[in-house]
Order: C-alpha cells, then sequence, then structure tokens
C-alpha cells in the first residue's frame, strides 16, 4: 500500500464519527439516514501520545503526593506496598476489560453505553450519573484545592479569586478543540513523570546515604510491630486510600471516542499501565517506607499540607531547601490537570446520555471545534455551584457533596467488569472470534471476577469506623451516600422505564464498531502500524514504559 493511499484511508477512518452509529442505535435505528437527522460529531483530535499521557495522569494525583503518607502510617511499610500492589492489580484488570470493549467500540461515554447495551439499559443509566456527578463535582473539589495551594505563596488574595482564575482556565481549555486538552494532560503528565523519576533516584539516594549523610537502609521495616504493625485492619485501610487515589485512570475508555487510532492507542495504553503503576506507585512508595518511619506523625499531616507532604519530606532530606516550593508547583499542577479531566469527562458522559435520551439533546450538540459546548458549560457550572456550597455556613452540604461522590470511581470499575464478563459472554455466544477484536483481555474471567469481589469489599468496608460504638447515624449515611445514590438511580430507573435485561443473543456488535483490518498492516497483538520497533532500544523504552517519546 502507499503511503498517500494510506494516509488518505487513515484520514477518512479518522473523520468517522461514532457518534452517528451510537445514535442510531440509542433511537432505534439501524443506520439508515432516512429514519435519523444528521447528528452531532466529537472531532477525532487525540493522538498516540495523548491517549498514553492521558493513561498515565489518570494514576497519578494527589493521592500519590500528598495521601501516600496516610497510607504508610496505616498499614506500615510493607502493609502499604501489599495494598498498593492488590489495588494497582485490580486497576490494571479493570483497564484490560474496559480496553477490550473501547479499542472494538470506542464511543464518548463509553462506560454507560457499555453497560445499557451489554447488561442492562438500567445499569447503563446508573454508572453515567454516578460518573458525571463524580467528576462534576470533582472540579469543585479541585477548584477548592488550588485557592488552599495558592495560599501557601500568597495570602494576601482571596482564595477565592484563584478558584475563579481556574475555572476560566478549565472552561478556556475544553471549550475549543479537543487537541487542546490533549496537550494540557500530555505536558502536566511529563512534568509529574520527571518529577516522580527524580524522586525515586534521590530517595535512593538517601537510602543509601549518597544523600543526606545517614545510611537507612531497610530498618524501617524492622521497628517495633513490624512491617505490618496493624495487621490486616492497616492494609485493609490502605485498600481505601490506593483505591481513591487511582480514581480516573478510566478516562482512556472515554478518550478512545476521540482518538485518532483507537484500535492502537487504547491497547498500548491498556499495556503500559501496568508497569508506570510499579514504576511510580510501588517504587513510590517504596522509597517513602525506606526512609520515613511509618511512626513519624508527619506522615498523617502530609495530606492536608504540602511542607510535611512524603515527597516534601525526602527532598528536604536530601537537602533540598526549596522542596516545599517545587511540591507545591506540582501538585497545583496536578489540581489543574484533575479539574481539566473532571470537565473533559463529566462533559462527555453527559454527551453520552444525552445522545441516550436521559437528558435533553442540546447537551449532545457540538461547537464547530467538535466539542459538545454545552455539556462543558453545564459541568463547570455544576462544579461552580458545588464550589459555592464550601464558601457558606461550615461547608457541610459540600462534605456531603465530596462524599456521595467518593464511591463513583470504585462503582464504575465494578460496573465495567460485569459488563465485560456479559460483553464477553454475547460475543463468544454469537460465535464470533477473538481475533477479530483489536485487544484481547487476557485471563478472562478471572481478572473481572477479581475486580468485582475485591471492589464490593472496599465499598462496603469503607465506613466501618462509622459502625463503632456509639453508632452515628449520620456518618453511616455519609459513608454510604454514594451506594445509596447508585441503587437509588438503579430501582428508579428499573421501576419508571422497566428495560429488560440485554440477551446474549440481542446483543449488537456490530454498530459503532472501526473494522480497519484491511487498510493498516497489523503486528499479530492487536496494535496497528508497529513502527516502533524500528526505533532504538531506549526509545522503545521510553515509549513503552513512559511514554515519553511521540
Amino acid at each position: 500500500m502507499s503511503i498517500t493511499n494510506e494516509k488518505t484511508l487513515k484520514e477518512d477512518y479518522t473523520a468517522t464519527s461514532i457518534e452517528t452509529v451510537e445514535s442510531n442505535y440509542s433511537n432505534g435505528s439501524n443506520g439508515s439516514s432516512e429514519e435519523t437527522k444528521q447528528p452531532q460529531q466529537v472531532a477525532r483530535g487525540l493522538k498516540a501520545r495523548h491517549i498514553q499521557m492521558i493513561a498515565l495522569g489518570g494514576t497519578i494525583g494527589t493521592g500519590l503526593f500528598m495521601a501516600s503518607g496516610k497510607a504508610i502510617a496505616a498499614g506500615g511499610p510493607a502493609g502499604a506496598l501489599v495494598g498498593y500492589a492488590i489495588v494497582g492489580l485490580l486497576v490494571f484488570s479493570v483497564m484490560m476489560s474496559l480496553g477490550e470493549m473501547a479499542a472494538y467500540i470506542p464511543v464518548s461515554g463509553s462506560f454507560g453505553h457499555f453497560a445499557k447495551r451489554f447488561v442492562d439499559p438500567s445499569l447503563g443509566f446508573c454508572v453515567a450519573v454516578i460518573y458525571w456527578c463524580n467528576w462534576a463535582v470533582g472540579v469543585a473539589v479541585e477548584l477548592t484545592g488550588v485557592a488552599m495551594i495558592m495560599e501557601f505563596w500568597v495570602q494576601s488574595v482571596n482564595s477565592v479569586v484563584w478558584s475563579v482564575i481556574c475555572l476560566v482556565i478549565l472552561v478556556i481549555i475544553n471549550v475549543f478543540a479537543v487537541k487542546g486538552y490533549g496537550e494540557v494532560e500530555y505536558w502536566i503528565s511529563f512534568i509529574k513523570i520527571l518529577t516522580i523519576l527524580a524522586f525515586i533516584i534521590i530517595g535512593l539516594c538517601v537510602d543509601t546515604g549518597a544523600l543526606g549523610g545517614d545510611n537507612i537502609g531497610v530498618r524501617n521495616f524492622h521497628l517495633e510491630g513490624g512491617a505490618f504493625p496493624n495487621g490486616f485492619l492497616g492494609v485493609f485501610n490502605v485498600f481505601i486510600t490506593a483505591a481513591f487515589s487511582f480514581n480516573g485512570v478510566e478516562i482512556v475508555g472515554i478518550t478512545a471516542g476521540e482518538s485518532e487510532n483507537p484500535h492502537k492507542t487504547v491497547p498500548s495504553a491498556v499495556k503500559q499501565v501496568f508497569w508506570r503503576i510499579i514504576l511510580f506507585y510501588i517504587f513510590s512508595m517504596l522509597i517513602i517506607g525506606l526512609i520515613i518511619p511509618y511512626t513519624d506523625p508527619a506522615l498523617l499531616s502530609g495530606s492536608d499540607n504540602v511542607a510535611v507532604s512524603p515527597f516534601t519530606l525526602v527532598f528536604k532530606k536530601a537537602g533540598a531547601q526549596s522542596a516545599a516550593d517545587i511540591m507545591n508547583a506540582v501538585i497545583l499542577l496536578t489540581m489543574i490537570s484533575a479539574g481539566n479531566s473532571g470537565v473533559y469527562s463529566s462533559s462527555r458522559t453527559l454527551m453520552g446520555l444525552a445522545n441516550d435520551g436521559h437528558v435533553p439533546k442540546i447537551f449532545a450538540r457540538v461547537n464547530r471545534w467538535g466539542v459538545p459546548i454545552y455539556a462543558v458549560l453545564a459541568t463547570c457550572a455544576v462544579g461552580c455551584l458545588a464550589f459555592l456550597t464550601s464558601l457558606f455556613g461550615s461547608g457541610v452540604v459540600f462534605n456531603w457533596l465530596t462524599r456521595l461522590t467518593s464511591l463513583a470511581g470504585l462503582i464504575t470499575w465494578v460496573i465495567i467488569s460485569i459488563t465485560h464478563i456479559r460483553f464477553r459472554q454475547g460475543y463468544l455466544a454469537q460465535n464470533r472470534s477473538l481475533s477479530d477484536l483489536p485487544y484481547v483481555a487476557p485471563l478472562f474471567p478471572y481478572c473481572d471476577i477479581f475486580v468485582i469481589v475485591i471492589g464490593l469489599i472496599v465499598i462496603f468496608g469503607q465506613g466501618y469506623e462509622s459502625f463503632y460504638s456509639p453508632i452515628n447515624g449520620g456518618e453511616v449515611v455519609g459513608s454510604y451516600i454514594g451506594l445509596i445514590l447508585a441503587v437509588v438511580l438503579y430501582v428508579g430507573h428499573k421501576a419508571i422505564a422497566r428495560p429488560a435485561f440485554v440477551k446474549t443473543d440481542e446483543m449488537d456488535f456490530e454498530t459503532g464498531t472501526l473494522k480497519i483490518e484491511e487498510v493498516f498492516d497489523t503486528n499479530g497483538d492487536g496494535e496497528l502500524n508497529p513502527d516502533e520497533k524500528e526505533l532504538p532500544v531506549w526509545k522503545r523504552y521510553l515509549k513503552k514504559v513512559l511514554g515519553l517519546v511521540a
């Protein structure tokens, strides 16, 4: 195939509108232009490097930079490693399941669409609304966090000013071409990668005595209480902290709908998640556990105070006097990144709800850059209203809003795994070949079962402290209000709409798929155009593991 012809075919493929076929599907149409009006189209402007960095950015946030010390204080140095390793395996399992479906049917608002299409319309409605609430309110949380971070440097300016500036920045980034969102995430993720790599290298130097003048070694693993000072309960508490730290990695499933080549980029992003979890999370937790004793009270304070966050403490031990300023700047960028992802993912989820007829169709309209402008503005408006609740009274309403969505990530992961089981069952029941899928999740269905079991344990067990005598009813409800909302949404939709469960022989595996095997050469493992094999070894490593080579 000539380069010119391949480029032409690739451009035609890039211009394909997933929203077209998705809209036809949701309206009960067979794709006939006579039955359906010309639907709105999102632009496929996310390149491979954007998707790879977004996958990475979704796994690195303030949970690692700030709350990692809390995990070590709760579980001890070894307990934190075990807890993060198990949750990391859970996250990778979710990514494999989601990657199989999203690479085959790359649509915006994928979670709700897949659940509706392969399990139950009520389940699809439930997960879509929960996920939208999670990120819409998450924008408000980040606006609040940005104001607190800026107060570290400037106390003379009202904190609300910084939140307003951040909100304006987020709107500007998201109302224009999706490439703007991708570029912002790419460069912020790049900075986070460099920060963690520097942290690991400097941490190893501190631990061995090359910096800081003290050869610490592994003595923190032999303190009173041992490596697991709080036993199983300590490790379980790490589960909760780690699960919330990883929240957001599933955004890759949403970006597939705007990727130039989801058949290649989605599987590639999924495969890299495993190594990045080990490199960035497991190594970081190991370094902190080696250098800072789990009995250090600063580990508990680090989740609220950047001056004593674990990363800051390690840098200070190495002699970096401006460590607090450096980490404050990195955390500020991380919060802007989280807010940016919140606006993007919640607006695409809202667009999916509009395409499915659950909210007004206006939220499915796109501007000339292919961005669902009204969904973006509505999400920012809700985030702004939620932020305002933190300014009045004692912030009780704001705390309830944040608690309401605190379980959204875990609920979404469990529903993704349930959906994948049904997807694979229906796919095989219709005598389809797995070789036709761009990416096949290994170890089916064991990884899905693992996610469902561990996910449900954490969901139901995360509020166990509220049952201590005397039982506080308000705390119990507050701990599980996200789960309560999910149940109300599912049961309410089931009672009103009365949809039937989707049977395997009725599942649609044609609408929305992109069959381009005949256009591009493959290397046999589901990835297209494997030109990276021609790169030098060091560049292939950076591309596969770190995503630093475009």
